[in-house]
């Protein structure tokens, strides 16, 4: 399929999610129903997963792209500041403009690789009957990469940095939410790496390919569990 634009998906958006969501084993019994009926699911791709109760998504075949948002952690630029016990890697630095630029070019191209796979669905750029709308961000961007390696001894990282992923999907034309996705990672190599821009990146990419492959693989997982129960 041939995607012309993606906005990151909703950077996107969203969900293995859910897989139907719907044995009773899968819905968190302690949870609560949310203000716009969803409830939360266990034994997804994502930390955070709620959606609505019986959601048919296999009436869907196509997705358009909400919009995405990128939210940067207030550090101020030329320092650092240390990180909070929540952290385990050194200090928070201001990303500059360029690394801003790349981040964000680099999610929006990584999910528009793997929806490309998609058994299901195909992005288009109207609303629809048969479409949902699928929106989000990023939040909380962190770095823990110096601006400016020049000069410096090597440097060894256990992270490069974190952010939360926010995803949400509705019905394009009456706005209803199917779904919605909380989700905080780091991008980390399996071991402390010396960091340079080959290698931040590379984890980079790595973070928005598996944020990504768990959105196309949970959404055509839905639609197939959705039309099997239908």
């Amino acid at each position: 399929m041939k995607i012309r634009r993606y906005a990151l998906v909703a950077v996107a958006l969203v969900l293995p999610l859910v897989c139907g969501a719907q044995s009773d084993e899968d819905v968190d019994a302690d949870t609560t129903m949310t203000y716009d009926g969803l409830v939360q699911v266990k034994r997804t791709g994502y930390r955070n997963v709620w959606v609505k109760p019986d959601a048919d998504i296999s009436v869907y075949s196509k997705i358009i792209p909400g919009g995405a948002q990128f939210h940067y952690r207030d550090v101020p630029e030329g320092s650092s500041t240390r990180m909070s016990s929540r952290s385990r890697s050194g200090d928070e630095f201001f990303i500059q403009d360029n690394s801003r630029e790349s981040l964000e070019g680099i999610m929006s191209e990584i999910f528009r690789e793997e929806i490309s796979d998609s058994e299901y669905f195909t992005l288009v750029d109207e609303p629809g009957r048969d479409t949902v709308l699928i929106w989000g961000g990023l939040h909380d961007i962190v770095s823990y990469v110096p601006p400016d390696l020049v000069g410096r001894n090597r440097i060894y990282l256990s992270q490069v940095g974190q952010a939360t992923l926010v995803l949400q999907i509705e019905d394009s034309m009456s706005r209803e939410v199917l779904a919605r996705i909380i989700d905080r990672r780091a991008a980390e190599p399996a071991f402390a790496q010396e960091s340079n821009r080959v290698t931040n990146t590379a984890e980079v990419r790595r973070l928005a390919r598996t944020w990504a492959r768990i959105l196309t693989n949970g959404l055509d997982k839905w639609h197939e569990s959705s039309a099997e129960e239908n």
